[in-house]
């Protein structure tokens, strides 16, 4: 760096000072680093020759000045029941790549499911100027009066744009593997009535079970209760299952954390898994695949569609898309380690019921 350019790093840097520079206007300097509709044609060799000068003068955007001179803050309030949850964090994650591909900053809250702090932290980031709102693992009840985007939204809410995965063709994929390697008697685990996903989970299980002609037996369904986002929720639920002592040679869990809690109490008693007990799980939380057996499980694109509602909730601030009341994402069935084919019913009840009177 020349002594001229070093002079004017210790100067405060506008667009001015890297369009004379470059030669050129500021107005071009700014499409090209606020990436707007104006850039599109900029040549990218120009858009590079800025790029190159705003890093090498160290140039800091006037984050106030551009919020009144554009009368924007290009600002996103995300919603959230957890942050630090593998579910939440992984949406979280996609959000954050797109929105800073954008230039887009976020604001992020977390209510833990208290309604009460849902409604003011909704105000609260109103009054910050947010543009927009993603909302994850949220129960969204009334039109907002920005763009909103809900992650595993279900409730159909005018101004809302639900984010959901096709449940039903998930929970397909999952009976029918276990199905299909024999298991007849399956057991549940119902999620937490507060998970903005549970309620479509379940009727899409009593759905297709019907369809596959698999019983679900209410002495083989056990509901999770708890705010606990690790694997410890799902260790007293699968403790509950056999002590119930009800022969079965499957269980489907509601996600992958219960799944895992729910091998350490099987193991716990005695039994193996996969060999005495299959196991799937639901979402595809990073880990699941180095879990002890690796996981079987329905896999969700979870970074995906934190980067879709970003992109969606910005083309309705920007005027770009049109409201869309749903956007369905599609599953996938990750098999692995977790699940295998049942063992005859007849050894099945007698290796049970030897275990639960020991």
């Amino acid at each position: 760096m020349t002594m001229a350019h070093k002079k004017k790093t210790q100067e405060k840097v506008t667009l001015k000072t890297i369009a004379e520079h470059l030669g050129l206007t500021p107005g071009t300097v700014s499409a090209a680093l606020n990436n707007s509709a104006a850039a599109r044609s900029i040549p990218e060799h120009t858009k590079q020759r800025i790029l190159d000068a705003a890093r090498e003068f160290n140039y800091r955007p006037n984050f106030f000045a551009r919020t009144l001179r554009l009368q924007r803050t290009f600002t996103v309030g995300v919603i959230a029941s957890e942050i630090g949850d593998a579910y939440g964090s992984q949406v979280i994650n996609g959000i954050e790549q797109y929105l800073q591909k954008r230039n887009y900053f976020f604001l992020t809250v977390v209510h833990r499911h208290d309604p009460n702090l849902l409604a003011s932290y909704s105000q609260l980031l109103l009054s910050r100027g947010v543009e927009g709102f993603i909302t994850v693992d949220t129960s969204v009840t009334e039109a907002p009066p920005i763009p909103t985007v809900a992650v595993a939204g279900h409730q159909p809410v005018a101004g809302v744009t639900n984010i959901v995965l096709d449940h039903k063709k998930a929970v397909r994929m999952a009976l029918e593997h276990l199905k299909d390697l024999g298991h007849r008697e399956i057991a549940f685990l119902k999620g937490q009535p507060f998970s903005s996903d549970s309620a479509s989970r379940w009727a899409a299980i009593c759905e297709v079970s019907a369809e596959l002609g698999i019983r679900i037996r209410p002495e083989l369904t056990v509901q999770i209760e708890g705010t606990d986002s690790s694997p410890t929720i799902g260790y007293p639920v699968g403790k509950e299952l056999l002590e119930r002592g009800k022969s079965f040679t499957a269980l489907f869990a509601y996600n992958d954390i219960s799944a895992i809690g729910s091998i350490w109490a099987f193991r716990e008693a005695g039994f193996r898994v996969p060999e005495d007990i299959s196991v799937v799980g639901f979402d595809d939380i990073p880990g699941t695949a180095f879990a002890n057996p690796a996981l079987s499980t329905v896999r969700q694109p979870l970074i995906r569609m934190g980067q879709i509602a970003a992109q969606t909730v910005v083309d309705q601030i920007e005027g770009r898309g049109e409201y869309v009341p749903e956007i369905a994402i599609e599953p996938e069935f990750v098999v692995r380690s977790s699940t295998a084919p049942a063992s005859s019913r007849e050894v099945k009840i007698a290796v049970t019921e030897a275990r639960l009177t020991r």
